[in-house]
C-alpha cells in the first residue's frame, strides 16, 4: 500500500488501475475431461473401436486355446500336426500384436483429433467469458503455484461447452 501512495504520488492514477486488472485461471485438463463435448467424443470413440477391440480380444482367446492345446495335447498328437499348430499360433500370436499395435496408434491419433477439436472449443468459450466478463487475462491452472478459487473459471467454461 505504501507502494501504491508513492507509485500514485508519482504516476497519478497507476495504482487504481492496477487495482482494475481481472485475472481468471482454468483448469484446462479438467475441461478436457469432464466438460459435455469431451464426454460424448470418449463414447464416441469408444462405441468406433469397440468392435477392433471385441475383434482382438477374439483373437486372443484363439490362441489361449489353442496353446491350451498344444499344451494339453501337444505329445499324443502326430509331429506334423503338431508343428501346423505351433505355426498357427505363432501368426495368430504375430497378428494379435499387429492389430493390437495398430488399434493403440489409431486410438491415439483418434483421441488426439478430438482433443484438438475440443481445445479449440474450450478457448473459444474462454475467450467468450473473457470478454463478457471484462477478463485481461485467463491463465491455464497447471503451471501456477497458487491462486485464489474467486479466479477460477473452470466450471463457467465447462457450462458453456455443455450448451454446445
Amino acid at each position: 500500500m505504501a507502494a501504491c501512495i508513492v507509485l500514485a504520488s508519482a504516476s497519478g492514477s497507476l495504482c487504481a488501475h492496477a487495482n482494475e486488472i481481472k485475472i481468471g485461471v482454468v483448469d484446462t485438463e479438467r475441461v478436457l475431461a469432464e466438460s459435455a463435448p469431451a464426454v460424448r467424443a470418449l463414447k464416441k470413440i469408444e462405441k468406433e473401436f469397440l468392435p477392433r477391440d471385441q475383434e482382438i480380444k477374439k483373437m486372443a482367446s484363439q490362441a489361449k486355446a489353442l496353446q491350451d492345446t498344444l499344451e494339453k495335447d501337444g505329445k499324443t498328437i502326430p509331429e506334423a500336426d503338431r508343428r501346423n499348430k505351433e505355426r498357427d499360433l505363432a501368426t495368430l500370436n504375430r497378428e494379435y500384436q499387429r492389430a493390437q499395435r495398430q488399434m493403440r496408434e489409431d486410438l491415439s491419433l483418434r483421441q488426439n483429433d478430438e482433443v484438438a477439436t475440443l481445445q479449440l472449443s474450450a478457448s473459444k468459450a474462454i475467450q467468450v467469458i473473457a470478454e463478457a466478463e471484462k477478463y485481461d487475462l485467463i491463465l491455464p491452472l497447471r503451471d501456477l503455484v497458487f491462486r485464489s478459487q474467486r479466479m477460477d473459471i473452470t466450471e463457467k467454461v465447462i457450462r458453456a461447452l455443455a450448451n454446445e
